[in-house]
């Protein structure tokens, strides 16, 4: 197999996904722009041809609608020769239209971007209406529960508290106002103003956590959903231990992987920055849903011909706090190994590109730390998951 080298990872900084965010009157074609732009003027990409460019984005309606990654290449000054495809593997987007556009580069031996987009603020969650959230006759016959009380399931199967949950949380808070404060995210690309993520919330704790009231309880037994996961799985109970404050952010953002092969980087003069050493695409159970970064990245360290204690840096989608406590506890990783300078429970969850996002932010940190690899995995509704494994190239 081809050799694909990442040459650069940039993303912006995160806004709150609502009305009174930094980034709210950003449109998602200007937001995406923004990373794209920077790749360009930094590596001379403007009237270059590429293989390909694909970009996640998982509401692709309204201002995110109409191929949005398309529109950011020609907002960003990209020559009308570069594609731009748009895909959603939800919550898994990003990483996997990274996945996707390595595979392009490598069909074509050149040059290509992946990234994504989302615009929670301006296109808030679920707001296309689609079957996974608004066809309750299919989510029934279907058995798909609400991911929030899908991780509540997990909580209960693996006995993880609400204390465990919140004191996980508040230590992701911890770990991203301290990196922000010591400038540990080297690829942010500023947009609108904003030049750091607005979503970390200083003097976050445990016990503030405790006070909050449970998301998921009400939905869970209104609608029949806690029976249904009850039944699926044979517990006498759902312990709903998520609320706002131990659930990931949502959040504006964008971010954007220029890679190729290591041929085509030459003859471009670029110099990378890690090369890809493995990718991995699953599906898993649609209940339980999230519980799929587990299986993708255990596939990609096969895959690598490699075991977990290889690995430095485990940057993994905080989609609900019982979800990441779940991931260090199925990989035996350390904590202190895991999301070490915070994950989507205080820097936001930007759907569509928070996968390529974490791109970024585990290189950043390998080249801080003079480190070798990185995992990184996602996962999304209904059992998708995506994770790929770099390597620094010192």
């Amino acid at each position: 197999m081809t050799e694909i080298v990442i040459i650069d990872a940039l993303r912006t900084p995160r806004g709150r996904g609502n009305a009174k965010g930094a980034l709210a009157q950003t449109t998602p074609v200007d937001l995406l722009a923004a990373p794209l732009r920077a790749l360009a003027e930094r590596h001379a990409l403007k009237g270059r041809t590429l293989a390909d460019s694909i970009f996640g984005c998982v509401t692709q309606t309204a201002g995110q609608g109409a191929n949005i990654g398309k529109l950011g290449l020609i907002a960003a000054g990209y020559s009308d020769a570069v594609p731009g495809l748009t895909v959603n593997r939800y919550c898994a987007s990003g990483l996997s239209a990274v996945v996707l556009a390595a595979l392009k580069a490598q069909a074509g031996d050149g040059l290509a971007i992946g990234g994504g987009v989302e615009s929670m603020s301006q296109v808030p969650m679920a707001s296309d209406k689609g079957p996974l959230t608004h066809d309750h006759a299919f989510q029934k016959s279907a058995g798909l529960v609400p991911i929030g009380i899908s991780a509540d399931a997990v909580a209960t199967i693996e006995g993880f508290s609400r204390a465990d949950c919140d004191a996980y949380a508040a230590e992701s808070q911890r770990r991203a106002v301290t990196a922000r404060e010591a400038g540990a995210f080297a690829s942010l690309v500023p947009v609108a103003g904003l030049e750091q993520d607005e979503t970390p919330r200083a003097g976050t704790s445990a016990e503030k956590l405790s006070a909050l009231d449970p998301a998921f309880a009400e939905m869970g037994q209104a609608y029949g959903f806690d029976a249904t996961l009850m039944a699926y799985t044979g517990l006498g109970r759902i312990d709903h231990v998520h609320h706002a404050g131990n659930s990931p952010a949502m959040a504006d953002g964008a971010s954007a992987v220029l890679l190729g092969t290591q041929a085509a980087a030459r003859a471009a003069g670029l110099k990378p920055r890690a090369r890809l050493l493995a990718t991995a695409e699953m599906s898993v159970d649609r209940v339980l849903a999230l519980t799929g970064s587990v299986d993708a990245a255990q596939a990609a360290l096969n895959r690598a011909g490699l075991l977990a204690g290889d690995i430095d840096l485990f940057e993994v989608n905080e989609s609900f706090a019982a979800l990441a406590l779940h991931f260090a506890r199925s990989m035996d990783v350390p904590l202190d190994r895991l999301n070490v300078n915070g994950g989507a429970i205080a820097l936001g969850h930007a759907m569509g590109s928070t996968g390529s996002a974490l791109i970024g932010t585990a290189l950043d940190e390998l080249e801080r730390r003079g480190a070798r690899r990185a995992l990184i995995a996602a996962c999304g509704a209904a059992g998708l998951a995506s994770a790929v494994i770099i390597e620094r190239v010192a």
